[in-house]
């Protein structure tokens, strides 16, 4: 079994953990992922890895180093993304501290403590001295927090037999995740001074009996039969704009809805839930005029008990941590979703800690040292 550096573990962490690297998409002045992906590719480098970048848009930057090889056997990735929300709120967001076992700041838990956790399972494998048959690869990406154009823009260059997404999971393993859609509604009136009601069509009115409708959908949705590991699809109405004035009728209304989905739902199901309850309302009321789009999908994501990286994964864990793994589902969407559908066979594990997106988030120290241990020995029985 290959042997994690320890100082060489906790030193790379706090050093990912100093690093702004905040989304510039989701906070005014995040400078993005330029400087941590230079500090990530050198670190890479400096293990013998052969090292590319990949730049979808303008300092947006993802980084694979690939340890070669001899040939013959089954490739695997290890993937993390790296940016990370903003820190409003935040005492401490880049200070590396340690505490009672934990290491604090932005980004530690999600996701800095698991692309620490790959390179030192990376470097326990180049320290061993044994090569593997199969191609090992560090994935660090950008932008999974936002749009994750990283992942998206990295599948079209690289390809592996499998890969495990190092998303938190608190050392279990992960089968299946939720996904969304983003749908924008709107409702059309007639704009008319608010003295004419014989001239105005309210959208706004009529926006109310579409929420009304959505309210049941809602509940019907939470009420059906779950998904084993993610548990019922859900809605909510997020935002909603419509009107011009006090005293004009509103000539359009428009909502934007979040549509969780679970394992077996598609974009075409969905869109044809909500364009229901539209037709619904048009055959009720001539007046009522109304569209629907998606304009955001994001898929969900489910992998086999029995799937060979499932297999490896729950050995080397058995090897590793002396008991049987514990198997989960999670609801939040990741990057598994994009490398599943490129043909990738995933798989989801990462360590413990707490807090993310939060005002104080932490990494459990033992916790990615037993992730680094378990990632290095599955490699080695995957890979072989």
């Amino acid at each position: 079994m290959a042997q994690i550096d320890r100082d060489y573990l906790f030193t790379t962490l706090a050093d990912l953990i100093r690093i702004n690297s905040i989304n510039p998409t989701l906070a005014s002045g995040g400078p993005g992922e330029r400087e941590i992906s230079g500090y990530v590719a050198a670190a890479l480098g400096a293990l013998g890895l052969d090292v590319r970048r990949f730049e979808p848009e303008p300092g947006r930057i993802s980084v694979a180093g690939t340890l070669a090889g001899s040939g013959g056997g089954r490739s695997l990735m290890f993937n993390a993304h790296y940016d990370t929300v903003g820190v409003e709120g935040m005492d401490e967001p880049f200070s590396a501290a340690v505490r009672d076992g934990k290491m604090f700041g932005r980004g530690s838990y999600d996701m800095k403590g698991s692309l620490a956790a790959q390179m030192a399972a990376v470097k326990a494998l180049v320290d061993s001295g044994q090569r593997l048959r199969g191609d090992v690869v560090i994935a660090a990406v950008a932008d999974e927090e936002y749009g994750s154009i990283g992942t998206a823009d990295l599948i079209t260059h690289l390809k592996t037999s499998a890969a495990i997404v190092t998303e938190p999971t608190a050392a279990q393993i992960c089968l299946a995740h939720k996904g969304y859609l983003w749908i924008e509604v709107e409702t059309k009136g007639r704009a008319a001074h608010g003295s004419r009601f014989e001239q105005g069509i309210d959208a706004n009115m009529r926006m109310g009996r579409f929420l009304a409708q959505l309210d049941h959908l809602e509940r019907d949705l939470r009420a059906r039969k779950p998904h084993p590991l993610v548990g019922p699809p859900s809605l909510h109405a997020a935002m909603i704009r419509g009107g011009d004035g006090l005293s004009t009728y509103a000539a359009s209304c428009k909502l934007q809805i979040e549509r969780r989905t679970i394992p077996g739902e598609s974009e075409a199901q969905v869109m044809s839930e909500v364009q229901a309850i539209l037709d619904r309302l048009s055959a009720e009321d001539p007046t009522f005029a109304a569209s629907a789009r998606s304009f955001f999908v994001r898929d969900p994501f489910e992998v086999a008990r029995d799937a060979s990286i499932v297999l490896a994964l729950d050995r080397a864990c058995k090897n590793v941590l002396e008991r049987e793994p514990n198997y989960m589902g999670d609801t939040p969407w990741m990057d598994a979703a994009l490398l599943s559908a490129a043909g990738i066979e995933t798989v989801v594990f990462g360590p413990a800690g707490g807090g993310a997106h939060a005002a104080v988030e932490w990494v459990e120290m033992e916790s990615v040292a037993q992730v680094a241990a378990v990632l290095a020995e599955a490699a080695a029985g995957y890979c072989g």
